[in-house]
């Protein structure tokens, strides 16, 4: 089986391919040769999700996934959200985006957050989504080196370390884009038994 993965982030695509079988061929966006941006204008992460793999399958033909995932803070009524990845300009500048977070959460004792992945699936006629979810708290400062985005100050339930300060392996283990992906391959490999016969 072969999907694009409507994404040009390069951290979550290798993420990706260490998820998901090796039955499964992912092609990233610059494989087919899709280099513009693709809209996100949803103010839901599912419908950004959806948004995008409706483009690629409507523009290029191929069956494929998308994911988008936000940071939802209690206490600020679950923002950044949909905006995580621009919370602090359209730049996209990831260290900006952190600081703003850390400035937004100054003085206030209530760290609880949550990362969110949606994943939408355009297969033939189909269109499903799967989501994974993982709650947390978030740090007054960085830590680790490892991962991408707000990884270095948010220390999932359970655990003394950051998603920065973890192997991509131990991330993988329990992330909200692994469980969702999780249920993404769960649903591919049932397709494939079933296509199969």
């Amino acid at each position: 089986m072969e999907f694009v993965f409507a994404s040009g982030n390069k951290d979550k695509i290798k993420e990706a391919r260490l998820l998901i079988s090796s039955q499964v061929k992912i092609l990233s966006l610059t494989d087919i040769f899709c280099t513009g941006d693709i809209p996100e204008t949803s103010d839901t992460i599912e419908g950004n999700a959806l948004q995008k793999a409706n483009y690629v399958f409507e523009k290029y033909g191929y069956n494929c996934f998308s994911d988008d995932t936000g940071l939802e803070i209690e206490a600020l009524n679950g923002k950044p959200g949909t905006f995580s990845a621009r919370y602090a300009g359209n730049e996209k500048n990831t260290e900006a985006n952190i600081q703003k977070v850390l400035f937004d959460l100054n003085e206030i004792n209530n760290r609880k957050a949550r990362f969110k992945t949606a994943i939408a699936l355009i297969m033939g006629d189909e269109k499903i989504i799967f989501e994974g979810i993982v709650t947390g708290t978030i740090l007054s400062e960085k830590r680790g080196n490892n991962g991408f985005g707000y990884d270095p100050i948010f220390v999932p339930d359970g655990y003394d370390k950051t998603f920065s300060e973890m192997s991509l392996l131990e991330k993988n283990k329990l992330s909200h884009r692994a469980k969702a992906f999780q249920k993404l391959m769960n649903y591919l490999n049932e397709h494939a038994h079933f296509a199969s016969k």
